[in-house]
């Protein structure tokens, strides 16, 4: 049997539910991104001025980029051996994953498809990816 897998992410966890023969399997991988971090001397009333709030901005964008590649790195090595795997979620992070996937010249053959999905529980990411390979 094919190893049919599919992947639920956003920027916080991706859970990756593989199907085989007359079962499942789950695993996740959490991100480590950080996306809401208190800077010391920013204040809710007045916002920063000048070069020194140009100067953060540029190293939190530096940061989340350097956290977000490591994540899709993270995941790109969970995902070297399937044999189709499909896309979901309700962040842009899917997109970003498929852009990584179309760059391995293994790997995009074996994309079928990436979908918007609403957050879901578990119970309810298997019951998708099984509608979604089975029919």
């Amino acid at each position: 049997m094919k190893k049919q897998t599919g992947i639920w992410l956003d920027h916080e966890k991706a859970t990756i539910i593989t199907l085989d023969s007359g079962g499942y399997k789950t695993n996740t991988v959490e991100s480590d991104i950080v996306t809401r971090e208190r800077i010391d001397g920013e204040r809710r009333k007045f916002g920063r001025f000048g070069d020194q709030s140009l100067r953060q901005e540029q190293q939190k964008e530096r940061r989340i980029k350097k956290q977000t590649s490591k994540y899709l790195k993270n995941l790109m090595r969970e995902i070297r051996d399937v044999d189709e795997l499909v896309l979901f979620g309700p962040a842009n992070m899917k997109n970003e994953l498929e852009k990584q996937i179309h760059n391995e010249i293994t790997l995009a053959p074996k994309l079928k498809a990436v979908t918007t999905a609403d957050s879901m529980t578990e119970n309810q990411m298997v019951a998708w990816v099984k509608k979604f390979y089975l029919g």
